[in-house]
């Protein structure tokens, strides 16, 4: 699925990788939001910045709406936050610990010229910030359909994952298996293994520096998803490296 990013600069996660022995199903995804956590994201979703950015921004191909228009219809919607999480290199390598952590919290919103779109926010310091709009509202669809599980995100394959226990299901845009079916969390991972393996932190790959990822996007071409661009950041980056994404802001 191709969505439209409004963002601008996206630190990468650290990932540190230690070798040797598997993630298992008893393994909870790391930095889950705590209630406070959530309290502090409507908070800034439902700020007069925030508002204002939702008001005045237009994916590409889209009409702008008069100003009073848009005025009334932008909103975000905090009553249902959901939260993101994606693989860690260090799952993908076979280390212990968590097979994912926090990409972001998504809750949807509604842009003054009334296109649904998603609010990205992540820590910052002690707090919350919104960092990127995007087009749509795939995480608050799919994220409903994650039952005591959680949603995960395989972002430079556009795949979407419900993780629970030890059970990994297709929701969308998979090329391991078809929407619905089911794996375990060990085949998960020797699938990862099989796209990134050579491409993790200490391969041959990341000592050519070329685990920054593809390269940056066109600079305000808002229609190329970023993601692909950030493989590094996500699942490939030493701790600490950052990549900075020229996307238009809004």
């Amino acid at each position: 699925m191709k969505r439209t990013f409004l963002g601008a600069t996206i630190l990468a996660l650290g990932l540190s990788l230690a070798l040797g022995g598997q993630a298992s199903a008893s393994d909870a995804p790391s930095g889950a939001p705590t209630a406070a956590d959530l309290a502090a994201v409507s908070t800034v979703v439902t700020s007069d910045a925030t508002t204002q950015r939702l008001a005045n921004a237009v994916f590409p191909g889209a009409a702008k709406a008069d100003t009073a228009i848009a005025a009334r219809t932008a909103k975000a919607d905090p009553r249902t936050p959901v939260a993101v999480y994606q693989p860690t290199a260090a799952f993908i390598a076979g280390a212990p610990g968590a097979p994912a952590e926090l990409a972001y919290v998504a809750v949807p919103a509604t842009l003054g010229n009334g296109n649904a779109a998603t609010l990205w926010s992540q820590r910052e310091g002690s707090g919350w910030s919104v960092f990127n709009v995007a087009s749509g509202d795939i995480e608050k669809r799919l994220g409903g359909r994650t039952g005591k599980g959680y949603l995960l995100s395989e972002p430079q394959a556009g795949a979407w994952y419900a993780v629970d226990g030890d059970t990994v299901t297709v929701l969308d845009g998979s090329s391991v298996a078809k929407t619905g079916e089911k794996m375990t969390l060990a085949a998960y991972r020797q699938a990862l293994q099989s796209r990134y393996g050579d491409k993790l932190p200490g391969s041959t790959y990341d000592r050519t520096g070329a685990a920054g990822g593809y390269g940056a996007p066109p600079a305000g071409d808002t229609s190329v998803p970023w993601w692909p661009y950030a493989i590094g950041a996500v699942f490939l980056a030493a701790a600490g490296a950052a990549v900075t994404l020229r996307l238009r802001r809004q």
